[in-house]
């Protein structure tokens, strides 16, 4: 005795098996878009900080303002921290100095510069990557004299 399969029991049975492994994909996919996401968010924000606080002098000196610039920025990330800080490549007992790879243009310049951080909590756990991945983004700006 022969026994035969219909075509639509042969399909709901493939559709069973391969099922789990796509929406596995997906949630993958939809996991790396939201971390990619939250990852260009965390350094736009870090620019648009250092952006405002390159406008002048006064304005670098201004780090409350330069923060509420990056937090500002990313208004859709609840738990981004920023700080920020200037330099200057002249002899100054007042600022900060900067690092010497800043000074190599231009000995009398000042920077500025806006770190930012943001924790992501995945939705689940992939090639041994856990949660909360810690995103992180830095921005250096010259002062417009």
């Amino acid at each position: 005795m022969e026994r035969t399969f219909s075509v639509a029991g042969q399909s709901a049975l493939e559709l069973v098996i391969i099922l789990p492994v796509l929406l596995l994909l997906l949630l993958a996919a939809a996991d790396f878009g939201r971390a990619l996401y939250v990852n260009i968010a965390v350094q736009n924000a870090a620019r648009a900080g250092a952006q405002y606080g390159s406008q002048s002098v006064i304005t670098a000196a201004d780090s409350t303002g330069m923060v509420a610039a990056a937090t500002k920025d990313a208004a859709a990330i609840a738990n981004l921290t920023a700080s920020a800080s200037q330099c200057t490549c002249a002899s100054s007992s007042s600022v900060a100095a900067c690092p010497q790879n800043y000074c190599t243009n231009n000995p009398q310049a000042n920077y500025v510069e806006v770190d930012t951080h943001a924790s992501f909590q995945l939705i689940g756990t992939y090639l041994g990557i856990t949660s909360p991945v810690q995103m992180s983004g830095k921005a250096v700006m010259q002062v417009q004299p």
